[in-house]
């Protein structure tokens, strides 16, 4: 039977869960597309970045909203598509639709939580069980993760990616070569570009206390962007109560696009427009209406377990 995209989008925006089969047909034709790109994928100038969603499917569909509709905005995603919110399964169906629908319009990064590990903490796991009764949408969707890219080059000036730097990293060709098709490892160069942050008190390269990868100082950031002719590095993976953050003197940011992340932090969300100029501007936004949305029940997927697996509960801003 032919896979219907336009059927199974109309069914996505309205967050309507997909059936099993059609879950497995689309994780298996975009598998084809992603196996197309490269590692640091290259993404043209203008075009919108947006920070973690962890399943706030609804928050996403306002995003859509504010930054303009596909195909006439180009979105760079930054990765982590689930966890933490209740809506991980509709909000990772409706990303790979418009993926697999404008291949060429929006790019889909990987995050740490695009993780088999992580995934089975942090809630995907147990929201597939809970939502398909087997543990088969949750295998389809965890092996369409290894294809995903782990990072962009925009426009030649800025590199775009999930987490952070590395020290087994100093160039983007040492990046381009790396087998991404796989589990994020525990450590390494991968999981440095999936779990590390900046950090403005700190210079070189210390062990995060997120339990992986690096937290990092500007003279770390300065250096890589001089060894490779870039102006800019934008990331994720960080809270941020205002949506964004800008450190280093203008040379790297945060962008985050959860608003009221798990529905109790208050917090704004943003998207990052970058124009043909390569001017930045943050488009903040609140969560979508009220009435524009499902109230989420009382989930585990949307608190903190307890003790830490891989780290993500060192204070407000590592829990992500």
């Amino acid at each position: 039977m032919p896979f219907d995209v336009e059927a199974a989008l109309s069914k996505a925006q309205n967050c309507q869960l997909l059936d099993p089969c059609t879950t497995k047909s689309l994780c298996e034709r975009l598998k084809l597309v992603l196996a197309r790109e490269c590692n640091v994928k290259p993404v043209p100038t203008p075009v919108t970045i947006v920070g973690d969603v962890h399943g706030q499917v609804y928050d996403v569909l306002e995003l859509f909203k504010i930054g303009g509709p596909l195909p006439h905005t180009n979105y760079l995603f930054l990765g982590d598509y689930v966890d933490r919110g209740p809506f991980s399964v509709e909000t990772i169906t409706l990303l790979a639709l418009l993926k697999l629908q404008h291949p060429e319009r929006i790019t889909l990064l990987r995050g740490n939580h695009e993780s088999r590990q992580i995934t089975q903490v942090y809630g995907f796991f147990a929201e597939c069980q809970r939502k398909f009764g087997s543990a088969a949408t949750w295998q389809h969707f965890t092996e369409l993760f290894d294809y995903l890219p782990i990072a962009a080059s925009v426009g030649g000036s800025l590199l775009a990616l999930h987490g952070g730097l590395s020290p087994s990293i100093h160039h983007l060709d040492q990046i381009r070569i790396l087998d991404r098709f796989a589990e994020i490892p525990h450590d390494g160069p991968i999981a440095d570009l999936m779990w590390s942050d900046p950090d403005p008190e700190k210079t070189g390269f210390v062990i995060s206390p997120r339990g992986a990868g690096y937290v990092f100082g500007h003279d770390v950031v300065w250096k890589f962007l001089h060894l490779n002719d870039l102006a800019h590095i934008v990331r994720a993976h960080q809270l941020c109560m205002c949506g964004y953050q800008v450190l280093f003197d203008d040379s790297l940011s945060t962008v985050w696009s959860a608003p009221n992340y798990c529905y109790r932090f208050a917090n704004t969300a943003s998207i990052l427009e970058i124009s043909e100029d390569f001017s930045r501007f943050f488009n903040v936004y609140g969560p979508a209406p009220e009435s524009e949305r499902q109230r989420p029940t009382t989930e585990t997927s949307s608190s903190a377990p307890s003790g830490r697996a891989a780290g993500d509960t060192a204070g407000d801003r590592y829990f992500t």
